[in-house]
């Protein structure tokens, strides 16, 4: 069930540095003589979405580009509208043109969800309390947890620069430049794992996790672009634009030409969520597919969740964005840019030759 969606997903967060550091090889460079990092602007931006562009301010100052962290976030700003007001066009073309399996109806929406509201007959509790708040308040413990992750991903970066700057720090530095934030996701797996191990009593309630991280989302992006400079974008309105086009053009093309080829059955259900959240955040894919899907009969749902597990490590946020300066810098953008091209390739042809061709599992009703 996972197969198409990594191979799609891979295929979106690969492809979109292929383009940007062909972008950046061909015109960035030499027509408006901006640094080669350039190139990574749009995956960054895009499937990174503001807090990456925020965490990798420092990436960008120490290499030259402090520019590059305002060219960001505002490609993060551009994406994460346009995931939205993008995707809800596609799923309108795809009802009207039957591309759609479980969205037929035009007009079913009631004026209370056309508002964004949720009628009074059909509203639920956000959160459960799981302790006496005599003993400590339930939200100070889930933010307790939460910080437990942080502290952990920050030991484990520490201890990773510690051995760096003991071992190979002569000759190159790549740990040193990597931000917190994909570290502080190891950190978050660690927990989840304590969590699942020795929560005996469900004290950890998962609605609750879920509005900590909507409210940290909401004031992530404010803080944001509270810093964007737009005086950077007006120095840089040019390529910024182009930046911004090819990252728009390159997931258009993928979910109208790539999607229905590499995904077994439900291709538009699948590829709306992984879209959505290579334009914008994980949370717009997911939005995107509720709506596409509301009643979650597809394999969608379950293969986005699979897929976020081996794929975010890496792309969007992970590991391979946070790196892919320090990686440019220390190695080369050519060797970069081959490893990259090797992924999107090997991607597009395990979902073209193999996973397309199979049939999904139906998930349990």
């Amino acid at each position: 069930m996972a197969g198409p969606q990594i191979s799609f997903g891979m295929a979106l967060g690969s492809g979109q540095y292929v383009l940007g550091l062909l972008l950046a090889f061909l015109v960035l460079g030499p027509v408006f003589g901006m640094p080669i990092i350039s190139g990574t602007l749009i995956e960054i931006g895009f499937e990174g979405g503001h807090g990456t562009a925020a965490g990798m301010a420092e990436t960008f100052a120490e290499f030259g580009f402090p520019e590059g962290q305002d060219l960001a976030l505002g490609l993060a700003t551009i994406g994460i509208l346009s995931g939205v007001v993008v995707g809800i066009i596609l799923i309108n073309w795809g009802v009207r043109t039957g591309k759609t399996t479980q969205l037929k109806e035009k007009g079913n929406l009631s004026v209370a969800e056309q508002a964004g509201l949720v009628e009074k007959d059909n509203r639920k509790s956000a959160s459960t309390l799981t302790v006496q708040p005599a003993s400590i308040e339930p939200l100070t413990l889930h933010f307790g947890l939460i910080a437990t992750a942080v502290l952990i991903g920050w030991i484990i970066l520490e201890s990773l620069r510690w051995i760096e700057q003991q071992l190979w720090a002569d000759s190159i530095e790549i740990i040193a430049f990597v931000p917190l934030f994909p570290v502080a996701m190891i950190g978050g797996i660690i927990v989840q794992i304590a969590i699942q191990t020795f929560d005996k009593h469900d004290i950890v309630d998962r609605q609750l996790v879920e509005r900590i991280q909507g409210v940290s989302l909401d004031v992530l992006i404010v803080a944001a672009l509270g810093t964007l400079s737009l005086l950077a974008i007006a120095a840089n309105f040019w390529p910024f634009v182009l930046l911004a086009v090819t990252g728009l053009a390159w997931a258009l093309f993928a979910f109208i030409v790539i999607a229905r080829h590499v995904m077994p059955d439900y291709w538009f259900e699948r590829a709306i969520a992984d879209v959505g959240q290579s334009l914008g955040v994980t949370s717009t894919g997911l939005i995107l597919l509720r709506v596409a899907d509301p009643d979650l009969k597809t394999p969608a749902y379950p293969a986005f969740g699979y897929k976020q597990l081996v794929l975010e490590p890496f792309f969007g946020g992970g590991l391979i964005t946070a790196g892919s300066i320090p990686l440019i810098v220390g190695f080369g953008a050519g060797w970069f840019f081959a490893g990259m091209l090797a992924l999107f390739i090997g991607s597009l042809a395990a979902g073209f030759l193999y996973f397309g061709k199979k049939k999904s599992p139906k998930p349990a009703v």
